[in-house]
């Protein structure tokens, strides 16, 4: 997909995944490519770390992996089951938007993502989970865009945000405890080996995001409706899983990565037997003077 400012490439057959998200008037790619790692579909359930740790994936209905159901029978895979299968894509004619597939192989679900622009900057990604079965279908969401960091980058959250808590330590940090905002923000491109996964704790009611480039300037805005994704988390992978840096952003649906663990909780989302439930999200890219994303 490209229009005078974007251009976006995806491989419906390999999870949907969203491979290149361009600014075409930098030329500044903003999602980390393969590298040395083949760019192939992955076997159904395997580990997520041996894959191409690439582009954009979809983590649905877990990402942690863990049973479904109480009675322990139905075994959900690491990093969910969508992400190593081959969906289905269309184009919407006169519509300008791609809409990707794919059913579920543990659950009875039909999850699409349909991706178009609505401004010359800003790709809308809006989403579509069915429950195609006779049990009430409850679901965690995460994406998993895997931002490059070819220089000094600031992770930039609402004034708000003061403090975030950690769900994976890495070699530095402890998980259960918190952290001030403003000493973990800044993510350079010199490896470390270490990597972690912080939330904001709670409800994220601004419900934006985002990447600012220190030397270039370059930003990338999320923002999402609070009330249909309530919950954000960040990924920093500093070499511990990656061979280059990546930065993810990760607007949820669930708290924290765990399916089950969000059942007991309270924040897995439940569907209904023959209902559904949509979300979006929109991700704004540009250079220089930039305006927060909640004045758009």
């Amino acid at each position: 997909m490209e229009n005078e400012i974007l251009r976006i490439e995806m491989i419906p057959g390999i999870g949907a995944k969203i491979v290149s998200m361009q600014y075409k008037p930098t030329g500044r790619e903003w999602l980390l490519d393969a590298g040395t790692r083949k760019l192939n579909l992955p076997a159904y359930g395997s580990p997520f770390g041996q894959a191409d740790m690439s582009g954009w994936d979809e983590c649905f209905p877990t990402v942690d992996p863990c049973y479904a159901d109480e009675r322990r029978q139905v075994l959900l895979p690491d990093h969910g089951e969508v992400w190593p299968l081959p969906w289905e894509a269309s184009v919407s004619c006169g519509e300008d938007a791609v809409t990707c597939t794919v059913e579920g192989v543990a659950l009875p679900y039909r999850l699409s993502r349909t991706l178009s622009f609505t401004a010359h900057d800003a790709l809308r990604m809006d989403y579509r989970a069915e429950n195609c079965g006779s049990e009430p279908l409850p679901f965690l969401w995460v994406p998993h865009p895997q931002f490059a960091v070819p220089e000094p980058t600031d992770i930039v959250l609402p004034p708000s945000v003061q403090e975030v808590i950690c769900v994976f330590g890495g070699l530095t940090q402890t998980v259960g405890c918190s952290y001030p905002w403003a000493e973990v923000s800044r993510v350079t491109e010199g490896q470390t080996g270490d990597g972690r996964k912080i939330y904001v704790p709670g409800i994220h009611q601004e419900g934006w995001c985002g990447l600012v480039g220190q030397n270039s300037g370059d930003w990338l805005w999320m923002k999402t409706d609070p009330a249909l994704v309530p919950y954000l988390g960040i990924w920093i992978d500093e070499g511990l899983g990656n061979d280059r840096n990546a930065i993810a952003l990760e607007p949820s649906i669930g708290y924290f990565d765990r399916l089950d663990r969000a059942r007991y909780n309270g924040t897995a989302q439940m569907v209904m037997p023959g209902e559904s439930w949509e979300w979006s999200i929109t991700v704004l890219l540009g250079t220089g003077i930039r305006c927060r994303p909640d004045s758009r």
